[in-house]
């Protein structure tokens, strides 16, 4: 249902969230291998929204006596009838090397029609750190046929990253920030970050959920203290820096770059800017996202009215770009939970679903993407 709905949600409350937001939607229930009371139960409570249309569909000629796939084994999980592998981890109480856990932290994006090797990446991304060494080889001798190959996945709660001087820094949502090299984050100011960036002062500003500015590292300048009392009155709802110049977006859809050479301004959204991200080589080139799903480019003193790089029917959440000696690579996550990254000069883009909701992306100098969500920290690189 979240997948239909085009929203990340693990929960039935975070299922009520989305559906309290109010959008028509259209809702499918198919009754194969369900109850069908339960089905008619569910489908009326749906319909109590009064914005929501509920379709039930007919239950399908497949045979009901079948019996789930070896829990314990990766390959028949990652070719079994997806929905079947989710009903029986939920009945299991064993936790099959890890496997359980993975894909009921990943299900969203399991339970979505798809190859056994795409199936075998988001299983392996998932894994927990504890998981059986046998059942970790197995996913990445089955994900080989995937157009991602897994560098790493760890656990670490992310609220925002940043590349800074060729090393990721991660943000926390207790307000903990570090690179990820250090083993423990130094605690900042800001009750819970939504950006970080850096300017070339070797400052790191973070953005709070209040669009206020706070600075973490570095010797306050006559440029961060303006934007940090523009910030109070007209709070922020994104944030980026490059070279010499720091970046806000508002809730009106404009995005401002404060520099030395004064204030430019452009109108690039309907709605918030929800993300931006900018590079500094070889001119001043900034990607903005916003809440009605488009990704603009632009270079601050220059016409802004061009269409969007890329754009879909959800909410951007996070957009990262970073030169690479292939050329700028471009990584962009919506709202429902998809993360795309778009090459240089290919005309295409790679997407990947983790599963849970996204919450920041970066690419690292040497073409990696790296994906943060509430619970880990995914790293992947492009075969």
């Amino acid at each position: 249902m979240a997948n239909q709905l085009g929203v990340v949600a693990s929960t039935p409350d975070g299922l009520l969230s989305a559906l309290l937001s109010g959008a028509p939607r259209t809702v499918r229930l198919a009754t194969a291998h369900k109850d069908p009371g339960a089905i008619a139960e569910l489908a009326s409570w749906l319909r109590g929204f009064g914005h929501l249309r509920v379709v039930v569909e007919p239950p399908d000629d497949e045979p009901e006596d079948r019996r789930p796939p070896d829990l314990a084994d990766p390959e028949a999980v990652c070719t079994a009838d997806p929905v079947r592998v989710t009903s029986a981890y939920e009945a299991a109480a064993d936790g099959h090397g890890g496997l359980r856990t993975a894909w009921l932290r990943a299900g969203q994006s399991l339970i979505r029609d798809q190859g056994p090797a795409r199936r075998a990446l988001v299983l392996l991304a998932a894994l927990p750190a504890d998981a059986d060494p046998g059942v970790r080889r197995a996913l990445a001798r089955l994900s080989e046929g995937a157009p991602w190959a897994l560098e790493w996945s760890r656990p670490c709660p992310v609220a925002a990253l940043a590349v800074v001087a060729g090393a990721l820094v991660v943000a926390d949502p207790a307000g903990g920030v570090r690179t990820l090299d250090e083993d423990a984050p130094r605690q900042s100011t800001a009750a819970r970050i939504k950006a970080v960036a850096a300017p070339d002062d070797g400052t790191w500003l973070l953005l709070d959920e209040r669009g206020r500015l706070h600075r973490h590292r570095g010797a306050q300048t006559p440029l961060t203290k303006a934007v940090a009392a523009t910030l109070e009155c007209h709070p922020g709802t994104a944030l980026a820096a490059a070279a010499d110049t720091v970046l806000v977006g508002d809730r009106m859809g404009s995005v401002h770059a404060f520099g030395f050479d004064g204030l430019h301004q452009a109108a690039l959204h309907t709605g918030r800017v929800t993300a931006l991200s900018a590079a500094a080589a070889p001119s001043l080139t900034v990607h903005s996202g916003g809440g009605d799903g488009a990704v603009h480019v632009w270079s601050p003193g220059s016409d802004a009215h061009s269409p969007p790089v890329t754009e879909r029917p959800y909410p951007v959440v996070a957009v990262h770009t970073s030169p690479t000696p292939e050329g700028s690579l471009l990584a962009v996550a919506w709202a429902d939970g998809l993360v795309r990254l778009h090459l240089p000069g290919a005309g295409r883009a790679l997407p990947f679903r983790p599963g849970p909701a996204v919450r920041a992306v970066a690419v690292t100098p040497d073409g990696a993407l790296c994906i943060g969500t509430d619970e880990t920290l995914i790293c992947l690189r492009p075969r």
